[in-house]
């Protein structure tokens, strides 16, 4: 049995849920009924709300808005057949979130406020969680600092929230995507590994360039020599190179990803042959010019699998044909989309119900 948070509920008076177009969801453009809030002050939690979706007031000298200290998460919640409502790993995300603010020196949030501000939160706008192919309700979990001080200190106080949005696909279909070898994301020692504003932040101007040259998405390098493969704007990457799937080998400039990990242990499970090693741009290459570059993907909570069939590298592009068999990752594919909705056996224990 879960421990019940002593939690105030304030039910919205007037929902907007007839006012969406379920049919035509763009990601993050619509925001549930209500939004869960507890307050960090005084080395300890206060009592956690649920309230209607509302604004925020703050002082301009809020230490968050100066010296970034903010860090989130993004999961999501699905709606099976006999309309109960399932989550993809949560515990690894209230894990990860903690990580995130261990590194930027922020308190650690308790496992149980996290997991059932979550769960409370949907139990009461479940009527958000769209049904059908693709279709999710995403949970952004998010923290940062309210003390009102502008010297360069951790703050004494934060607040924790929890808002949804009913979501359709991230990505509509396939990516093309180029590598970064000017601007950085992250070097390591830096807050690569953590998922916070500033990381995102990084990524803007590059991915504008990336954008006014036609392509979607930007492969992030090293800070070192801008040769090692680290990660995709808003993905982990994979590659299937012969029949093995390799993917950089985590470090501290490389976000953990929980579908990353979840794919690597269904590979394993299946007798896939993967690696977690580091790869190049020249590796790239080479396999390729070998024929032996026969799948990449993307991987994350948004995107689930999104595949690629361009890589620009060092002024020439990777084509990896859209029609292309990819077996391994269209399997993690199909596999996972109907895990999410009960459709098939949960041999792992991923999925959440409440």
């Amino acid at each position: 049995m879960r421990e019940e948070l002593d939690m105030s509920i304030d039910k919205t008076e007037s929902s907007r849920i007839d006012q969406v177009d379920f049919d035509n969801l763009l990601f993050g453009e619509e925001l549930s009924d209500h939004m869960f809030m507890v307050e960090y002050k005084n080395g300890t939690w206060g009592q956690p709300s649920i309230s209607a979706m509302q604004d925020l007031s703050f002082n301009p000298s809020v230490s968050s808005l100066h010296y970034g200290q903010t860090v989130f998460e993004g999961l999501k919640a699905f709606r099976n057949t006999e309309d109960e409502i399932l989550i993809f790993r949560p515990e690894e995300h209230a894990k990860r979130m903690n990580l995130s603010a261990e590194r930027l020196c922020m308190p650690e949030i308790p496992e149980e406020l996290f997991l059932e501000g979550v769960y409370d939160l949907l139990k009461l706008d479940k009527q958000w969680i769209p049904v059908g192919s693709g279709r999710s309700l995403y949970i952004r979990p998010m923290m940062f600092a309210t003390e009102q001080a502008l010297g360069v200190n951790p703050s004494d106080s934060y607040l924790f929230i929890i808002f949804t949005s009913p979501a359709a696909t991230y990505y509509s279909g396939t990516v093309k995507v180029i590598a970064e070898t000017e601007y950085v994301r992250a070097a390591e020692g830096g807050t690569g590994a953590a998922k916070c504003g500033g990381n995102y932040a990084a990524s803007l101007l590059p991915m504008k360039n990336a954008l006014a040259k036609g392509y979607d998405q930007v492969i992030w390098t090293d800070a070192k020599t801008h040769n090692n493969i680290e990660e995709i704007g808003t993905m982990n990457v994979m590659f299937q190179i012969g029949d093995t799937i390799v993917t950089p080998s985590l470090t501290s400039s490389i976000l953990s990803g929980i579908t990353r990990k979840s794919i690597i242990a269904l590979a394993k499970r299946w007798g896939q042959a993967v690696e977690e090693r580091k790869i190049s741009l020249d590796d790239l290459i080479e396999a390729d010019k070998k024929g032996l570059l026969n799948d990449a993907f993307g991987t994350g909570t948004a995107a689930t699998i999104t595949h690629i069939t361009t890589i620009g590298v060092k002024g020439q592009d990777l084509l990896i044909d859209e029609d292309a068999p990819r077996s391994f990752s269209r399997k993690a594919e199909e596999y996972l989309s109907k895990l999410k909705v009960g459709e098939v056996e949960d041999y792992m224990n991923w999925m959440v119900k409440i």
